[in-house]
């Protein structure tokens, strides 16, 4: 039986990647060439580090906590995500691709006279200003990176900043999010949330606070009128 929910909103605030766009072949690679780097478990690297900052990861799993180090860390771990996808990409095979009903969702908020959304990222600007062209996703009105907080997801820096951004109260925006640690930033932010499940199971994001639970963005439509979303919301299975 379809449940459907609808509700007015100020503002969408997106996470990028498991939510917009699909990078897992290419961020599994990268994981995969750090893990042989580093000797890490590489089953539990994939099942905890999606959703969080790059910096944070090379910190907690790569043990690197020398400023320039990471600095460089960084740029090499995102730097090859975006070349494993395009390699992928010219071999024909999927590399960074937009996630079901992004495109015509987002190209639907870009006919708002006012901003109405934007994304935050645990992504450096350098990896995000890559990803989204690569992927085709539609140009955002605010583009909120790990180099414009001081504290990653969980923490609810990233989405306030992303509201702030807009200028609009957090408790007036939608924060989507398909990682753990990105529900509950955006539930510590005060926003209401809908998580996706498209990088992580229902029962991962069961229990989290998220206000609905979708399995992606194909549930999920807008309608935009005075500077405000209406959206509509399928949460069936």
């Amino acid at each position: 039986m379809t449940e459907t929910k609808s509700v007015n909103v100020r503002a969408m605030l997106f996470d990028m990647d498991g939510t917009l766009l699909d990078s897992t072949p290419a961020v599994n690679a990268t994981w995969e060439y750090f893990a042989k780097e580093y000797d890490l478990d590489l089953h539990e690297v994939l099942r905890t580090s999606h959703g969080v900052r790059t910096i944070d990861n090379m910190k907690n799993w790569c043990g690197i906590t020398d400023p320039v180090e990471l600095r460089d860390a960084v740029e090499l771990f995102e730097g090859m995500i975006v070349k494993e996808a395009q390699e992928l990409q010219a071999a024909g095979k999927d590399g960074l691709i937009a996630l079901p009903n992004v495109l015509d969702l987002l190209n639907h908020l870009n006919t708002s006279p006012i901003p109405v959304w934007a994304i935050v990222t645990s992504a450096t600007n350098t990896y995000a200003s890559a990803a989204l062209p690569t992927a085709g996703i539609p140009t955002t009105p605010k583009l909120i990176t790990a180099d414009d907080v001081s504290k990653g997801k969980p923490h609810p820096e990233p989405y306030l900043t992303g509201a702030k951004a807009l200028d609009v109260d957090i408790k007036d925006c939608i924060v989507v999010e398909d990682a753990p640690s990105g529900v509950r930033s955006g539930v510590a932010s005060g926003a209401k949330v809908l998580a996706t499940c498209t990088s992580h199971t229902r029962q991962q994001l069961e229990g989290l606070g998220a206000d609905w639970i979708v399995t992606d963005l194909s549930k999920v439509s807008f309608e935009v009128k005075d500077g405000r979303v209406q959206v509509t919301i399928d949460e069936s299975p």
